[in-house]
């Protein structure tokens, strides 16, 4: 197969690559809390080739028909970083195929998901958003609250 990446070469700014690689071991499936508040189930597969292992986060569905010992084929696949360590991941534009070309020899002392990066926050596109201290939103550039005066001049001097 043309274009495959070896997990050797795989970094945490990797994207749309291929990996052929061999399941070495299948995790128990987990519930996770997303950041949109959704609970969903993730497996954690390590997969590996002659040049290294990793580990694979499938979500969902995925898992289902993944086998020990097969062959998966990832084709427009990602790295992400989880505390710091590169995860392999399909996405919902990639594919996740059994493959008929077998990897039959596997490095497993090359751990790629065992050294931790520094998380960078490596941005996908967007213009961030969430909480600025001065300005932001719409309007000028006058900072946060404006300022009418004290409530002094807005308390009614008549009740007193």
């Amino acid at each position: 197969m043309e274009g495959i990446t070896k997990i050797k070469d795989l970094t945490p700014e990797s994207r749309r690559v291929n990996v052929l690689a061999k399941v070495i071991e299948i995790g128990e499936p987990k519930e996770i809390n997303t950041r949109f508040g959704e609970s969903k189930s993730v497996t954690e597969v390590v997969v590996g080739d002659d040049t290294g292992k990793i580990k694979l986060s499938l979500w969902g569905e995925q898992a289902a028909s993944v086998k020990d010992g097969s062959t998966l084929h990832v084709d427009n696949g990602y790295i992400s970083l989880v505390r710091g360590q590169m995860r392999l991941n399909v996405g919902k534009y990639g594919n996740l195929n059994e493959s008929e070309e077998a990897v039959e020899e596997v490095n497993s002392e090359n751990d790629m998901s065992e050294k931790v990066y520094e998380n960078t926050n490596f941005r996908r596109g967007g213009t961030g958003g969430g909480f600025r201290r001065n300005g932001g939103g719409y309007g000028g550039n006058s900072g946060g609250r404006r300022e009418y005066g004290s409530r002094d001049n807005y308390r009614n001097e008549d009740r007193d």
